[in-house]
């Protein structure tokens, strides 16, 4: 008995170091729901690359794509609570991924980490289409019902179109596509008329003049593209769709872990040669309420009292 009792307080001793090491002790994996190459993808790695100093450990991406997002997502949510395992998320995957069977809970399968940024979004138009502002297009919307046609390549970009039609009580045809790169080029071409996309997508096109700006789709004008109206100055006031980035973790990740990781997004979107970065991808940092854990409960709460009622009440699922 003796010699079982010594066993098991050596025993005791050899794990209790490693109970005891401070998070993070090692690398810690980042899923980005989408495939390489895309802008979450290039958020996601200069995040990694900048917090890994602060961390003193790796940030290891994974790209887990399908499902507009909802099977990386999957992944977080089944992961342990350790604070290891952590996703980049968005209004796809943590507001319009509803139109999915999700075998996960939104609202409370997840700890946000806090909000990276605020991606606007902007509607654009072939460039000889007859209206170069908001006021303009309801206008033409009203003057020939359903005639104008409207890209859905994602659930973000259909919900915007039923929102405008419900502000303006207008009438759009919608388009379908499977994705923003053949959807910018029919739009190019002059195929279509309208698209819905995040501005660091278009802006090259409609500098280049190959496409024109409608508006910016945010409260306020964005820094990273401070000449592009909003939809309150050109006519539809209301008529918002914000792209964001934000960290999320399992659900009970320990609250030290979450200010660990939060602490280090913090510091890094503090960096000015980070907040360079992100103006160059059409990207405006978060405002610091919003980068707590705290302000992105908030705001993905606001963001789904927002639009869940116009995506079920248009019966929107995935095809």
């Amino acid at each position: 008995m003796k010699k079982l009792i010594v066993a098991f307080a050596l025993t005791l001793a050899a794990i209790a170091p490693a109970a005891a090491q401070p998070f993070p002790s090692r690398p810690i994996t980042l899923i980005v729901p989408f495939p390489p190459g895309g802008s979450t993808d290039t958020a996601a790695r200069i995040m990694a690359e900048r917090m890994r100093p602060i961390l003193g450990q790796p940030i290891v991406i994974e790209n887990v794509g399908g499902a507009g997002g909802s099977i990386g997502v999957g992944r977080v949510a089944r992961a342990p609570a350790d604070g290891y395992t952590i996703d980049i998320g968005q209004w796809d995957t943590h507001v319009g991924s509803i139109i999915y069977k999700l075998n996960y809970d939104l609202e409370k399968d997840f700890e946000p980490i806090g909000l990276i940024s605020n991606n606007p979004q902007l509607m654009v138009a072939k460039k000889n289409l007859a209206a170069n502002n908001l006021n303009e297009l309801v206008a033409l919307m009203k003057k020939d019902p359903g005639k104008v046609t409207f890209v859905n390549q994602n659930a973000a970009a259909h919900v915007s179109g039923i929102l405008m039609q419900q502000l303006t009580k207008t009438e759009v045809t919608f388009i379908p596509y499977r994705g923003a790169g053949p959807a910018m080029t029919d739009l190019v071409s002059g195929q279509v008329d309208l698209l819905v996309v995040q501005g660091a997508v278009a802006l090259p096109q409609v500098r280049a003049g190959t496409i024109k700006a409608i508006a910016n789709l945010s409260p306020q004008r964005s820094a990273s593209m401070a000449d592009i109206p909003t939809s309150d100055e050109t006519g539809v006031p209301g008529l918002y769709m914000s792209g964001w980035f934000g960290f999320w973790a399992p659900k009970g990740t320990p609250k030290e872990v979450i200010g660990t990781l939060n602490k280090a997004m913090r510091e890094a979107l503090a960096d000015p040669a980070i907040k360079a970065r992100f103006s160059e991808l059409g990207l405006d940092v978060a405002a610091p309420a919003q980068q707590t854990p705290e302000g992105l409960a908030a705001f993905q709460k606001a963001e789904i009292e927002k639009w869940w009622p116009i995506i079920k009440g248009a019966g929107l699922k995935a095809e």
